[in-house]
């Protein structure tokens, strides 16, 4: 890792903090008052817990960057609480816990592709691809006459994910589906 002074740091870095924990920097703003000495306000989101904090830095003074290494993966299988994700290069297999992976898994298949961010070897983030298809398990039947006008029904997808679909989308149809907000996007074409 490299020390750098505080003045160094730019929106987009991640940072270690006093207290060994992750930070992203998600806004700076140096303030030099007249003669006063220079102030930096950092706001830092916490990578493991993801609660963001405001904090005061005197320019001058060192902080450690943090280098990420980002590898993308393939979702294998689950095994017991852990879900096995294989590294594309170098084909390791990392174990990653439910908990860590909380409801991300939804957006996933077996042999699915997402990226992985490590820190020291230690997986730190999941990152999924911007939109994914998923085939639609369970849904009301088809509405004849529908509008698709403000009028959705639930769906229930081949990884348990639910979402809310427009009328005329069936079982066993191909949806894709926004991981960013788990919204509906589209019916794949045929």
């Amino acid at each position: 890792m490299a020390q750098l002074e505080y003045s160094q740091v730019r929106k987009g870095m991640v940072i270690v903090g006093e207290d060994k924990q992750l930070y992203a920097v998600i806004d700076r703003d140096l303030n030099t008052p007249g003669n006063w000495r220079a102030i930096l306000n950092l706001k830092l989101k916490n990578l493991k817990t993801g609660s963001v904090v405001q904090n005061r830095f005197r320019p001058e003074d060192k902080v450690e960057q943090a280098y990420l290494d980002k590898r993308e993966m393939q979702y294998v299988y689950q095994e017991g609480d852990d879900y096995v994700f294989t590294d594309m290069e170098t084909f390791e297999q990392y174990n990653l816990h439910k908990d860590w992976v909380g409801d991300l898994i939804q957006y996933l298949k077996v042999n699915d592709n997402c990226h992985v961010v490590l820190f020291e070897g230690k997986p730190i983030s999941l990152e999924l691809p911007p939109m994914i298809e998923l085939k639609v398990m369970e849904t009301d039947p088809n509405m004849k006459g529908a509008t698709a006008q403000a009028q959705f029904k639930p769906a229930l997808l081949e990884t348990g994910l639910r979402v809310t679909v427009p009328p005329f989308i069936a079982v066993g149809e191909i949806i894709q589906i926004d991981t960013r907000t788990g919204e509906y996007l589209s019916r794949k074409g045929k």
